[in-house]
Protein backbone atom coordinates (compact mmCIF):
# COMPACT_ATOMS: atom_id res chain seq x y z
CA UNK A 1 0.00 0.00 0.00
CA UNK A 2 1.74 3.16 -1.15
CA UNK A 3 1.78 6.03 1.69
CA UNK A 4 -0.79 8.43 2.26
CA UNK A 5 -0.13 11.82 0.91
CA UNK A 6 -1.13 15.78 2.10
CA UNK A 7 -0.70 18.89 0.43
CA UNK A 8 1.58 21.50 1.64
CA UNK A 9 0.85 25.25 0.38
CA UNK A 10 3.63 27.58 0.37
CA UNK A 11 4.11 29.83 -2.66
CA UNK A 12 6.23 32.86 -1.39
CA UNK A 13 8.84 33.99 1.56
CA UNK A 14 7.38 34.52 4.98
CA UNK A 15 7.33 37.80 6.65
CA UNK A 16 6.78 39.07 10.49
CA UNK A 17 3.20 40.01 10.71
CA UNK A 18 2.83 43.16 13.68
CA UNK A 19 1.45 41.99 16.55
CA UNK A 20 -0.65 45.37 17.81
CA UNK A 21 -3.55 46.36 19.43
CA UNK A 22 -5.17 47.58 16.10
CA UNK A 23 -5.01 43.97 14.48
CA UNK A 24 -8.05 43.86 13.85
CA UNK A 25 -7.85 47.40 11.47
CA UNK A 26 -5.36 46.57 9.99
CA UNK A 27 -6.19 42.37 9.36
CA UNK A 28 -9.58 44.58 6.92
CA UNK A 29 -7.56 47.30 5.31
CA UNK A 30 -3.86 46.35 5.42
CA UNK A 31 -2.88 46.09 1.96
CA UNK A 32 1.22 45.27 2.42
CA UNK A 33 2.14 42.18 1.22
CA UNK A 34 3.05 41.53 4.76
CA UNK A 35 -0.61 41.48 5.61
CA UNK A 36 -1.82 39.42 2.43
CA UNK A 37 1.24 37.05 3.68
CA UNK A 38 -0.39 36.37 6.98
CA UNK A 39 -3.94 36.02 5.61
CA UNK A 40 -2.60 33.14 3.24
CA UNK A 41 -0.75 31.79 6.38
CA UNK A 42 -4.04 31.53 8.74
CA UNK A 43 -5.97 30.15 6.03
CA UNK A 44 -3.11 26.99 5.12
CA UNK A 45 -4.29 23.74 5.15
CA UNK A 46 -3.11 20.35 5.70
CA UNK A 47 -5.07 17.28 4.29
CA UNK A 48 -3.91 13.80 4.55
CA UNK A 49 -5.69 11.28 2.26
CA UNK A 50 -5.32 7.67 1.73
CA UNK A 51 -4.14 7.27 -2.26
CA UNK A 52 -1.79 6.01 -4.18
CA UNK A 53 1.09 7.11 -5.92
CA UNK A 54 1.73 7.53 -9.40
CA UNK A 55 2.49 9.67 -11.87
CA UNK A 56 1.26 13.04 -11.52
CA UNK A 57 -1.39 14.27 -13.53
CA UNK A 58 -2.98 17.49 -11.95
CA UNK A 59 -4.53 19.57 -14.73
CA UNK A 60 -6.96 22.38 -13.76
CA UNK A 61 -10.88 21.60 -14.25
CA UNK A 62 -12.31 24.52 -13.75
CA UNK A 63 -12.30 28.05 -12.10
CA UNK A 64 -15.25 28.77 -10.10
CA UNK A 65 -15.71 32.65 -10.21
CA UNK A 66 -18.13 34.41 -7.69
CA UNK A 67 -16.46 36.06 -4.59
CA UNK A 68 -15.96 39.51 -4.18
CA UNK A 69 -12.87 38.91 -2.05
CA UNK A 70 -10.41 36.82 -1.32
CA UNK A 71 -11.71 32.66 -0.69
CA UNK A 72 -10.01 31.93 2.83
CA UNK A 73 -11.23 28.72 2.82
CA UNK A 74 -12.76 25.16 0.47
CA UNK A 75 -14.48 22.08 1.47
CA UNK A 76 -15.64 19.03 -0.37
CA UNK A 77 -19.32 17.93 1.22
CA UNK A 78 -18.93 13.93 2.46
CA UNK A 79 -20.55 13.00 -1.04
CA UNK A 80 -18.19 15.03 -2.87
CA UNK A 81 -21.58 16.32 -4.84
CA UNK A 82 -20.87 20.20 -3.63
CA UNK A 83 -18.03 22.58 -2.51
CA UNK A 84 -18.25 25.20 0.28
CA UNK A 85 -15.93 28.08 -0.14
CA UNK A 86 -15.37 30.90 2.61
CA UNK A 87 -14.62 34.37 1.18
CA UNK A 88 -13.43 38.05 2.60
CA UNK A 89 -16.71 39.08 0.81
CA UNK A 90 -18.34 37.94 3.91
CA UNK A 91 -19.97 35.18 2.17
CA UNK A 92 -20.09 30.94 2.07
CA UNK A 93 -20.94 30.14 -1.26
CA UNK A 94 -21.83 26.62 -2.25
CA UNK A 95 -21.14 24.97 -6.00
CA UNK A 96 -21.87 21.66 -7.81
CA UNK A 97 -18.35 20.01 -7.53
CA UNK A 98 -19.44 18.28 -10.81
CA UNK A 99 -20.60 21.40 -13.06
CA UNK A 100 -18.37 24.12 -11.32
CA UNK A 101 -21.87 25.77 -11.38
CA UNK A 102 -22.55 28.21 -8.33
CA UNK A 103 -25.69 26.64 -6.27
CA UNK A 104 -26.06 29.54 -3.45
CA UNK A 105 -24.81 32.21 -1.34
CA UNK A 106 -25.03 32.04 2.60
CA UNK A 107 -25.17 35.35 3.85
CA UNK A 108 -25.11 36.24 7.46
CA UNK A 109 -21.51 36.94 9.05
CA UNK A 110 -20.65 40.27 9.40
CA UNK A 111 -17.51 39.99 8.66
CA UNK A 112 -15.04 37.75 6.43
CA UNK A 113 -15.57 33.79 6.64
CA UNK A 114 -11.89 32.22 7.76
CA UNK A 115 -13.27 28.56 7.92
CA UNK A 116 -15.87 25.84 6.37
CA UNK A 117 -16.46 22.65 7.03
CA UNK A 118 -19.45 19.82 6.43
CA UNK A 119 -20.87 17.44 8.91
CA UNK A 120 -19.87 13.74 8.36
CA UNK A 121 -23.83 13.50 6.93
CA UNK A 122 -23.33 16.48 5.35
CA UNK A 123 -26.76 17.96 6.28
CA UNK A 124 -25.22 20.82 8.24
CA UNK A 125 -22.66 23.17 7.14
CA UNK A 126 -20.38 25.11 9.57
CA UNK A 127 -18.25 28.55 9.08
CA UNK A 128 -15.93 30.68 11.42
CA UNK A 129 -15.73 33.85 10.95
CA UNK A 130 -13.82 37.51 11.81
CA UNK A 131 -17.12 38.14 13.41
CA UNK A 132 -16.64 36.38 16.48
CA UNK A 133 -18.94 34.03 15.81
CA UNK A 134 -19.32 30.25 14.16
CA UNK A 135 -22.68 29.74 12.08
CA UNK A 136 -24.77 26.83 11.35
CA UNK A 137 -26.25 26.31 8.14
CA UNK A 138 -29.19 23.83 6.79
CA UNK A 139 -26.98 22.46 3.58
CA UNK A 140 -29.81 21.32 1.78
CA UNK A 141 -32.25 24.64 2.45
CA UNK A 142 -29.35 26.97 2.34
CA UNK A 143 -31.11 28.58 5.45
CA UNK A 144 -29.38 29.58 8.61
CA UNK A 145 -29.87 27.16 11.57
CA UNK A 146 -27.98 29.17 14.78
CA UNK A 147 -25.09 31.12 15.75
CA UNK A 148 -22.61 30.31 17.93
CA UNK A 149 -21.89 33.21 20.05
CA UNK A 150 -18.96 32.37 23.11
CA UNK A 151 -15.27 33.49 21.78
CA UNK A 152 -13.81 37.21 22.50
CA UNK A 153 -12.38 37.22 18.90
CA UNK A 154 -12.07 36.22 15.30
CA UNK A 155 -12.98 32.37 14.49
CA UNK A 156 -9.79 30.52 12.66
CA UNK A 157 -10.93 26.98 12.07
CA UNK A 158 -14.25 24.75 12.77
CA UNK A 159 -13.97 20.71 12.83
CA UNK A 160 -16.79 18.37 13.16
CA UNK A 161 -16.23 15.18 14.95
CA UNK A 162 -16.18 12.06 13.17
CA UNK A 163 -20.09 11.14 14.42
CA UNK A 164 -21.21 14.38 13.69
CA UNK A 165 -22.33 15.26 17.49
CA UNK A 166 -19.28 17.83 18.80
CA UNK A 167 -18.18 21.13 16.84
CA UNK A 168 -14.25 22.68 17.51
CA UNK A 169 -13.74 25.91 17.18
CA UNK A 170 -10.09 27.56 17.29
CA UNK A 171 -9.86 31.22 18.12
CA UNK A 172 -7.65 34.38 18.09
CA UNK A 173 -8.89 34.56 21.80
CA UNK A 174 -6.43 31.92 22.46
CA UNK A 175 -9.13 29.12 23.26
CA UNK A 176 -10.31 26.18 21.38
CA UNK A 177 -14.08 25.84 21.93
CA UNK A 178 -16.36 22.39 21.97
CA UNK A 179 -20.18 22.76 20.86
CA UNK A 180 -22.60 20.46 20.92
CA UNK A 181 -23.70 20.44 17.11
CA UNK A 182 -27.40 19.36 18.27
CA UNK A 183 -28.50 21.77 21.01
CA UNK A 184 -26.17 23.96 20.00
CA UNK A 185 -24.67 24.39 23.53
CA UNK A 186 -20.69 24.98 24.47
CA UNK A 187 -19.86 22.22 26.03
CA UNK A 188 -16.71 23.60 26.90
CA UNK A 189 -13.76 25.81 26.63
CA UNK A 190 -10.33 24.59 26.38
CA UNK A 191 -7.15 26.87 27.48
CA UNK A 192 -3.71 26.44 27.34
CA UNK A 193 -2.50 28.12 24.50
CA UNK A 194 -1.00 31.00 24.80
CA UNK A 195 -1.43 32.72 21.37
CA UNK A 196 -4.42 32.66 18.51
CA UNK A 197 -5.39 29.28 17.59
CA UNK A 198 -4.78 28.77 13.99
CA UNK A 199 -6.36 25.31 13.43
CA UNK A 200 -8.27 22.56 15.31
CA UNK A 201 -8.63 18.84 13.87
CA UNK A 202 -10.40 15.89 15.32
CA UNK A 203 -8.76 12.02 15.09
CA UNK A 204 -10.84 9.96 12.95
CA UNK A 205 -11.67 7.96 16.32
CA UNK A 206 -13.20 11.22 17.52
CA UNK A 207 -10.90 10.86 21.46
CA UNK A 208 -8.06 13.41 20.07
CA UNK A 209 -8.40 17.18 19.37
CA UNK A 210 -5.46 18.67 18.53
CA UNK A 211 -4.91 22.31 17.97
CA UNK A 212 -1.87 24.94 16.50
CA UNK A 213 -1.35 28.16 17.78
CA UNK A 214 0.48 30.80 17.03
CA UNK A 215 3.12 30.13 20.23
CA UNK A 216 4.65 27.60 18.39
CA UNK A 217 2.99 24.43 19.52
CA UNK A 218 0.28 21.73 18.91
CA UNK A 219 -1.68 20.58 21.97
CA UNK A 220 -3.60 17.40 21.77
CA UNK A 221 -6.70 17.01 23.83
CA UNK A 222 -9.15 14.57 25.32
CA UNK A 223 -11.98 15.34 23.22
CA UNK A 224 -14.74 14.06 25.46
CA UNK A 225 -13.13 15.77 28.92
CA UNK A 226 -11.49 18.45 27.40
CA UNK A 227 -8.66 17.59 29.23
CA UNK A 228 -5.07 18.55 27.35
CA UNK A 229 -2.79 15.64 26.72
CA UNK A 230 0.38 16.73 25.97
CA UNK A 231 2.13 20.37 24.45
CA UNK A 232 4.05 19.07 20.97
CA UNK A 233 7.23 21.31 20.90
CA UNK A 234 9.50 21.68 18.10
CA UNK A 235 8.90 24.59 15.63
CA UNK A 236 10.40 27.73 15.62
CA UNK A 237 7.41 30.28 14.49
CA UNK A 238 3.63 30.09 14.61
CA UNK A 239 1.72 26.99 13.49
CA UNK A 240 -1.09 27.21 11.44
CA UNK A 241 -2.41 24.17 10.32
CA UNK A 242 -2.95 20.69 11.48
CA UNK A 243 -4.42 17.36 10.48
CA UNK A 244 -4.62 13.86 11.32
CA UNK A 245 -3.79 10.48 8.93
CA UNK A 246 -6.85 8.72 7.46
CA UNK A 247 -5.89 6.00 10.10
CA UNK A 248 -5.12 8.47 12.72
CA UNK A 249 -1.37 7.53 13.85
CA UNK A 250 0.21 10.38 12.00
CA UNK A 251 -0.25 13.94 12.77
CA UNK A 252 1.16 16.59 10.19
CA UNK A 253 1.51 20.44 11.55
CA UNK A 254 2.49 23.27 9.08
CA UNK A 255 4.36 26.29 10.29
CA UNK A 256 6.07 29.46 9.37
CA UNK A 257 8.98 28.55 10.15
CA UNK A 258 8.86 26.64 6.46
CA UNK A 259 8.44 23.30 7.57
CA UNK A 260 5.50 20.86 7.73
CA UNK A 261 6.37 18.33 11.14
CA UNK A 262 5.08 14.96 11.15
CA UNK A 263 4.25 13.15 14.78
CA UNK A 264 3.65 9.96 16.12
CA UNK A 265 0.08 10.85 17.49
CA UNK A 266 0.24 7.71 20.32
CA UNK A 267 3.83 8.39 21.29
CA UNK A 268 3.73 12.34 20.54
CA UNK A 269 7.22 11.94 19.38
CA UNK A 270 8.57 14.05 15.90
CA UNK A 271 8.92 11.40 13.38
CA UNK A 272 10.36 13.28 10.47
CA UNK A 273 10.63 17.47 9.21
CA UNK A 274 9.63 18.40 6.03
CA UNK A 275 10.64 21.23 4.12
CA UNK A 276 9.37 22.40 0.04
CA UNK A 277 8.95 25.16 -1.05
CA UNK A 278 6.10 25.94 -3.79
CA UNK A 279 2.95 24.13 -4.31
CA UNK A 280 3.50 20.94 -3.50
CA UNK A 281 2.30 17.32 -2.60
CA UNK A 282 4.54 15.40 -0.88
CA UNK A 283 4.48 11.65 0.82
CA UNK A 284 5.53 10.32 4.13
CA UNK A 285 8.55 10.25 2.82
CA UNK A 286 9.19 13.59 1.96
CA UNK A 287 9.06 12.98 -2.12
CA UNK A 288 7.68 15.68 -3.69
CA UNK A 289 4.44 14.45 -5.87
CA UNK A 290 3.25 17.94 -8.18
CA UNK A 291 2.66 21.16 -8.09
CA UNK A 292 -0.18 23.00 -8.83
CA UNK A 293 0.15 26.21 -10.61
CA UNK A 294 -2.40 28.98 -12.00
CA UNK A 295 -3.64 31.19 -9.33
CA UNK A 296 -2.53 34.70 -9.61
CA UNK A 297 -2.68 34.75 -5.72
CA UNK A 298 -2.12 33.13 -2.46
CA UNK A 299 -3.82 29.95 -1.78
CA UNK A 300 -5.32 30.13 1.29
CA UNK A 301 -6.67 26.63 1.03
CA UNK A 302 -6.98 23.16 -0.57
CA UNK A 303 -9.53 20.53 0.02
CA UNK A 304 -9.78 16.79 -1.41
CA UNK A 305 -13.12 15.42 -2.75
CA UNK A 306 -13.88 11.99 -0.81
CA UNK A 307 -12.79 10.30 -3.61
CA UNK A 308 -9.52 11.98 -3.57
CA UNK A 309 -10.25 12.36 -7.89
CA UNK A 310 -10.67 15.65 -7.54
CA UNK A 311 -8.65 18.89 -5.58
CA UNK A 312 -10.55 22.29 -4.75
CA UNK A 313 -8.19 25.25 -3.77
CA UNK A 314 -9.16 29.14 -2.70
CA UNK A 315 -7.43 31.71 -3.31
CA UNK A 316 -6.64 35.30 -3.10
CA UNK A 317 -7.32 36.13 -6.39
CA UNK A 318 -10.94 35.75 -5.41
CA UNK A 319 -11.46 32.20 -7.57
CA UNK A 320 -11.47 28.86 -6.46
CA UNK A 321 -9.85 26.17 -8.53
CA UNK A 322 -11.41 22.95 -9.41
CA UNK A 323 -8.33 20.41 -10.40
CA UNK A 324 -7.33 16.67 -11.29
CA UNK A 325 -6.43 15.42 -8.08
CA UNK A 326 -6.06 11.02 -8.94
CA UNK A 327 -2.13 10.50 -9.15
CA UNK A 328 -3.38 7.16 -10.82
CA UNK A 329 -4.93 9.20 -13.83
Amino acid sequence: MKPCLFNFFRSCQYGFWPRTANRARRLHNATTARARLRYFLAGLAILLVASACGAPTRQELATLKGHDSSVKSVAFSPDGKTLASGSSDHTVKLWDAQTGQELATLKGHDSSVYSVAFSPDGKTLASGSFDHTVKLWDAQTRQELATLRGHGDSVNSVAFSPDGKTLASGSDDRTVKLWDAQTRQELATLRGHDDYVNSVAFSPDGKTLASASDDRTVKLWYAQAGRELATLKGHTARVYSVAFSPDGKTLASASEDKAVKLWYAQTRQEMATLKREGVMFISETGQGLATLRGHAGFVFSVAFSPDGKTIASGSGDDTVKLWVGDARQ
